[in-house]
């Protein structure tokens, strides 16, 4: 999931906010240092937000509406320069002694994200802008579909130019890419053909050839014709988008296609970031952003290894229930191909499982007052991903509310095989990228009041993939799991990301081949040979990112732990959950001084 931002339909679900937290005491009047730093990050905030027509359009805004974002280098340096200069003025402007408790976060957050920009810019040539993680050909078109409304016919035009701009950007990426390989920085050879296949769905169908409009022609169409506006103006509109879709928009597609085709031939197989030029500094660099800690990749691939132990004991306890007498991987293979645990592979099965995690999130919804506070305001959906980006889009994923409250979270599922899906998963993703999982922490991030704009669209990983993860466990205290393999499950989907542990470490420290991680991943879990196979090429795609979940869930499991040890009856979970929500995202050692402070409070 991409959570530094992204985002059938379930009834519009009932989110309101409840009581204060019980351990909350009266926040005294924010003074005027805090006030005044909350003012200047705000600033700060839109200042880089002013260099990102897309990140304007994905919070709701209409700023720059006819312009996508700037691909170039230049532009991530240019970025990194202004925070530079965002912090010197910080730090000659304020004192932490002089800031109340929150600002004093606010102030140390901001000084680590520019910080952590300057370590990380030296490496930012050794990211791929293609990949199986996706790429501008799927990114632009979702950002359309999902993000670009068309109230009026201006908004039809800046809809327009968008298409029309698509041909500067993907020049601008193919350029990166071109320069890359000419540096030794080459993608893995999975990543081609799936990022070719998705780039060429985009530009199949009417105006690009006969039949069906494409997808982007359907979305316009369906939001020109909604306009209250002449006819004429309407097939104008259409025109001129049909216009450009085959003009600039398919030449930038061709441009970017043919870069991948170049560049396909000097691709020699799959290798971990240790074969980057720079490489062990640049996995090292993603390991500290991806967990917030300094442990190290032998470390964090050693605390996978017990996780993967641990866990396949509770999974044995689990077989015995059933009445399954053979081995734990026999076990595996009975969910992998058993017909009881599939959906038919068609437009219906696809559908049933859509229904099945909407009547989780139901269920997540009607236990939620026993373990919360507070719940977002905002509506939460499942979608199945489009057609055209099922080949790079992860497994599932959550997308976010708009900033204005009219965009609903979505809850992503990537239905492109279903006799890949597993029905006993089903309730551990809802719960995970749904409710009570990415939903009720990044939604209602984003509605905090007092804390400035960056705290409220930003976020780490080990905190935000943590949070997830532990909501998997977290259902099954809710009752959300009704069936022993409904735990069953949950607890594949808990190995999963200890798998990550090792694999990750393992593909670009230890210099894993893809062969052996995926052999690995396969001995050690029930997921798909699809998901599997996925998974596995995201990891060498992405280095450091899936250590961020276990490692964040193992500190938020070891927060509570405490908690429950030191309050003993005074202890509630709905005020537990309070405190590690209630400030947004935070690196792990905040987060573990906030949860201090609400112990501390409550033994007053």
């Amino acid at each position: 999931m991409r959570l530094a931002v992204a985002l059938m339909l379930l009834p519009v679900l009932p989110f309101a906010p409840m009581t204060a937290p019980a351990f909350a005491q009266a926040a005294p009047q924010a003074g005027a240092q805090d006030q005044a730093l909350l003012q200047f990050l705000d600033q700060a905030f839109d200042e880089r937000l002013a260099l990102s027509p897309e990140s304007q359009t994905q919070l709701g805004l209409k700023t720059n509406y006819a312009k996508l974002d700037d691909y170039t280098d230049a532009a991530t340096v240019r970025d990194q320069e202004l925070a530079e200069r965002q912090l010197k003025d910080m730090h000659a402007r304020f004192k932490p002694d002089q800031l109340g408790e929150s600002a004093r976060v606010s102030y140390r957050l901001f000084e680590y994200e520019v910080e952590r920009g300057r370590e990380s810019l030296r490496f930012r040539n050794l990211r791929f802008p293609v990949s199986t993680n996706g790429s501008p050909a799927g990114a632009i078109p979702v950002l359309l579909i999902n993000n670009h409304k068309v109230d009026n016919v201006a908004d039809a035009e800046a809809y327009i130019a968008r298409l029309r701009d698509t041909d500067r950007v993907m020049r601008e990426v193919a350029a990166t890419m071109r320069e890359q390989a000419a540096a030794g920085i080459i993608p893995n050879k999975v990543n081609f053909a799936p990022a070719r296949a998705d780039a060429l769905k985009v530009i199949t169908g009417a105006p690009f050839d006969g039949g069906a409009d494409s997808t982007l022609l359907a979305d316009f169409r369906k939001k020109v014709e909604a306009l209250d506006a002449p006819a004429a103006t309407k097939a104008k509109l259409i025109a001129d988008a049909s216009s450009a879709l085959t003009g600039p928009f398919k030449h930038g597609y061709t441009t970017l296609i043919a870069a991948i085709d170049e560049i396909e031939p000097q691709s020699k197989g799959n290798f971990g970031a240790w074969n980057l030029p720079d490489g062990a500094a640049y996995y090292a660099d993603r390991l500290k952003s991806s967990t917030t800690t300094s442990l190290t990749a032998d470390q964090i691939h050693a605390l996978g290894l017990a996780q993967v132990a641990a866990i396949r004991e509770e999974m044995e306890a689990i077989k015995r229930e059933v009445g399954f007498t053979g081995t734990l991987e026999q076990f595996f293979d009975h969910i992998r191909t058993d017909p009881q645990f599939k959906y038919p592979n068609t437009e219906a099965g696809r559908e049933t499982y859509l229904a099945d995690a909407r009547a989780v999130i139901a269920s997540v919804m009607t236990a939620a007052p026993r373990y919360f506070r507070v719940l977002p305001k905002a509506p939460l959906e499942v979608r199945a991903v489009e057609k055209w980006r099922e080949g790079t889009a992860s497994t599932a994923f959550y997308n976010p509310p708009s900033a204005d409250g009219t965009r609903p979270g979505i809850y992503y599922v990537n239905l492109v095989d279903m006799n890949q899906t597993q029905k006993v998963q089903v309730a551990g993703i809802a719960a995970h990228e749904g409710a009570p999982g990415h939903h009720f922490q990044i939604a209602r991030q984003q509605e905090l009041t007092g804390i400035p704009k960056f705290r409220k669209f930003g976020g780490y990983g080990a905190y935000m993939e943590g949070w997830g993860l532990y909501s998997e466990r977290l259902a099954n205290e809710m009752g959300v799991y009704k069936t022993p393999y409904d735990r069953f499950g949950m607890l594949s989907l808990q190995v999963w990301r200890a798998i990550r542990l090792v694999l990750d470490t393992g593909i670009h420290s230890k210099r894993w081949t893809r062969e052996q991680a995926i052999a690995y991943f396969k001995a050690n879990s029930s997921v798909s040979d699809t998901d599997i196979a996925r998974e596995v090429d995201r990891y060498f795609n992405w280095p450091g990112q899936a250590t961020s979940y276990m490692v964040g869930q193992l500190k938020i499991a070891e927060l509570r732990k405490r908690a429950e040890s030191e309050l003993g009856p005074r202890f509630d979970i709905r005020d537990f959950h309070e405190a590690v929500l209630s400030e947004g995202a935070l690196p792990l050692d905040i987060l573990e001084e906030q949860v201090t402070r609400y112990i501390a409070a409550k033994k007053k």
